[in-house]
């Protein structure tokens, strides 16, 4: 495991950003986020997996890796959230800081979108900051990294 490497994984119709529901989700990429992952976690010294996976055994064979290869996890489940709790215990068998995180605000939402089961397993949970959530979820993971090492 690198002390210093950080998983961002992001769950079904994710790819769609900028084009998906664009007055929820707004119009910045998934490319777009991850560049600015990138340039975000290199100022915290941070390496990143980046993924996407329309597919639940997918996302959750990314968590496994990442047990074996990551400090922390960032997860952006999408509807995998409510439903999965494959995912859910997949989650709960990495040791290492999970932020949950979602670009819209879950809460403000339909009904549906109110009960996450990912939630369960998360040491933090973002939502609603829009695409600039992944920042503060990196800068979040800096913080808890640096006060697990403590």
């Amino acid at each position: 495991m690198s002390e210093r490497t950080i998983f961002i994984l992001n769950g079904p119709n994710l790819n769609l950003l900028g084009e998906r529901e664009p007055e929820i989700y707004g119009r910045t990429t998934l490319a777009e986020i991850e560049a600015a992952c990138r340039a975000r976690a290199k100022t915290h010294g941070l390496a990143i997996e980046f993924r996407q996976t329309n597919l639940e055994g997918v996302l959750i064979d990314s968590v496994h890796d990442a047990r074996r290869h990551a400090a922390g996890l960032i997860i952006n489940p999408a509807g995998y959230t409510f439903t999965s709790i494959a995912l859910l215990d997949s989650l709960k068998m990495f040791d290492g800081p999970k932020i949950e995180l979602h670009i819209s605000n879950i809460h403000r939402r339909e009904e549906i979108y109110h009960r996450s089961l990912v939630s369960r397993a998360a040491t933090a949970v973002i939502a609603g900051l829009g695409p600039s959530g992944y920042g503060v979820a990196l800068d979040s993971m800096r913080l808890l990294l640096d006060e697990r090492r403590t």
